[in-house]
């Protein structure tokens, strides 16, 4: 196979960029150097830039994103996006380069679009028989009486940004009142959008799943269990290693079974590509799993559950990321 040059895109506008370079870091460290050649390609609100060995930066051409270097024109033959919040998981990048007509890892502008709104994508999920929390939306500068929505909601709840696969802003509120209150305006610091959703009681799982050549499948699942100090899975949890990931999840086959099968009905449903990571809550009562979220850039982080998944799988992190790569290059048809 000829040496193939690869776009790895990172940073983003939002909080999570942080996030990005790490997961970005991972890939670039594990892609096969004698089968690809990985360019660091940083977005930010200052601008795109490709920052060469040196942390020298040069400005990526919009037009028909290539960058000129003194003594050549760099061009891609695949974008790994590894670039979490906005504009590499809300759709704005994959509408972007699909307009180029460049091949890229992660789902289609419109499923990243609507699986990035957390509202959208549930409501998307339920329609297909998906169980989901219930919940209310509220849009800043359109939220009059909405205590009054809220509270017809069961308490505890989550009080989150909408738009986002990340925990940053989110919070567990008890009961109505000044607390829920608190925990509006510190989502609305993060979005414009805020989702109060009913907590379902239960274990939490996160499942991996990928397609190659057309084939589904389903990573092994891990179970979310955080530490006593911590009230949920939050961003400090998620990053901060206050939570314990059990991979694979000590559970029944029977639960394997159910949390594996809706992994894949959600996977159908918003038609997805590449890698995505689904988070489930398994209401023993009912003996079901109810969707989460859909991750459709999902952490590649030395602290991230992903790569737990693959290396569970017993594949390596540089065999699993050639096979997103491959899946690009001959099966993506934008």
């Amino acid at each position: 196979m000829s040496l193939k040059h690869i776009a790895l895109v990172t940073g983003g506008y939002s909080g999570e960029a942080v996030i990005s370079y790490r997961t970005a870091r991972t890939i670039q460290q594990q892609l096969d150097p004698s089968n690809y050649q990985t360019y660091w390609i940083d977005i930010t609100t200052a601008g795109w830039f490709y920052e060469d060995e040196k942390k020298h930066r040069w400005p990526v051409d919009k037009n028909n994103f290539t960058v000129t270097l003194p003594d050549r024109k760099l061009e891609f033959d695949v974008v790994f996006i590894a670039l979490h919040g906005t504009p590499g998981e809300d759709g704005k990048l994959q509408g972007y380069f699909d307009m180029l007509g460049m091949s890229y890892t992660s789902c289609n502008a419109l499923t990243s679009a609507i699986t990035f709104n957390k509202r959208v994508a549930t409501a998307v999920a339920g329609a297909a028989g998906i169980p989901v929390a219930k919940s209310v939306l509220l849009i800043r500068g359109e939220i009059d009486d909405w205590e009054k929505s809220a509270n017809s909601l069961r308490f505890p709840v989550f009080v989150k940004p909408n738009n986002g696969g990340s925990s940053i802003g989110m919070s567990k509120v008890d009961q109505p009142g000044e607390s829920l209150r608190k925990a509006v305006v510190k989502a609305f610091q993060e979005d414009a959008q805020v989702l109060i959703e009913e907590m379902i009681q239960g274990r939490e799982f996160t499942v991996g799943v990928f397609k190659t050549n057309g084939v589904i499948t389903v990573l092994p699942i891990t179970e979310v269990s955080v530490n006593p100090e911590m009230s949920f899975f939050d961003f400090e949890a998620k990053y901060q290693g206050k939570s314990k990931e059990t991979t694979p999840a000590e559970i029944s086959a029977t639960w394997t079974n159910q949390l594996s099968a809706m992994a894949k009905l959600v996977y159908q449903t918003f038609q997805c590509r590449g890698v995505v990571r689904i988070d489930f809550i398994y209401n023993e009562q009912e003996q079901r799993p109810y969707m989460l979220e859909l991750n459709s850039v999902p952490g590649q982080s030395e602290a991230s559950i992903i790569p737990q998944q693959v290396q569970s799988m017993g594949w390596t992190l540089s065999a699993f990321y050639d096979k997103l790569v491959q899946e690009c290059l001959t099966n993506q048809k934008g």
